[in-house]
């Protein structure tokens, strides 16, 4: 009779969730560069999103219910339901960061994106490795991303780029250690869930992106 290997199997299974999580999390992302590209390529879909406020405004309204809908409700959804609904979300955010590609040029993007892929890396084994309980870092960032909504809103009024500047650096702390943070909350995670962890991570990962690119992007001329 052989010896029951639990551990094994249990390991197995969550190598094989967290592997789930992050190809969604990559599906989500080739989708918004895809879309991003095909916005900016083409000057009659360009127009329609940057020349109307309606419906710009429309697709960030909408993003944001996708982002409530699947953080609140992806478990009972289940992932035949939160996979589609987390793909057009990818989708319509390629729709709304297509203007990056007006106003920074495309090194800087490159730079930008293989920046944030490393430090994403690297904050990923450290949350999937460590030992350590890292829900008072989640905390500590949580607080600092209410913060760093309050000035971007404030911003908005003052258009200080010494704000913006303080913001972005302070916003991109605060996505490297969610990221860790919520890599080490993807343990166990299963169905909807793990297209909801896709989703943390996705936003973790596209923030601190636009982040970097703030910081030390060159604009175009």
């Amino acid at each position: 009779m052989g010896t029951p290997s639990y551990p094994r199997t249990i390991a197995v299974a969550r190598s094989n969730t967290i592997g789930a999580v992050y190809g969604w999390m990559a599906t989500g992302l080739c989708l918004t560069a895809l879309v991003s590209v095909a916005v900016v390529s083409s000057p009659e879909l360009f127009r329609m999103v940057y020349g109307n406020r309606l419906v710009f405004f429309g697709a960030v309204i909408a993003e944001l219910a996708l982002v409530v809908g699947i953080s609140g409700f992806a478990a009972r959804l289940g992932t035949a339901k939160a996979a589609p609904l987390f793909l057009v979300y990818s989708a319509l955010n390629g729709v709304t960061l297509s203007g990056i590609f007006l106003l920074y040029t495309g090194q800087s993007i490159s730079s930008a994106f293989f920046s944030t892929a490393g430090t994403f890396g690297v904050m990923s084994l450290y949350g999937i490795a460590t030992k350590r309980d890292l829900t008072s870092l989640g905390s500590f960032c949580f607080m600092g991303l209410i913060g760093l909504v309050i000035a971007s809103v404030v911003n908005i009024f003052l258009h200080s780029n010494m704000l913006q500047f303080v913001a972005s650096g302070v916003g991109l702390i605060v996505f490297i250690g969610l990221t860790a943070y919520d890599t080490q909350r993807l343990k166990g995670v299963q169905g909807g869930a793990a297209v909801a962890g896709a989703l943390s991570l996705y936003l973790n990962f596209v923030n601190m992106f636009l982040m970097i690119l703030q910081l030390f992007g060159t604009r175009r001329d």
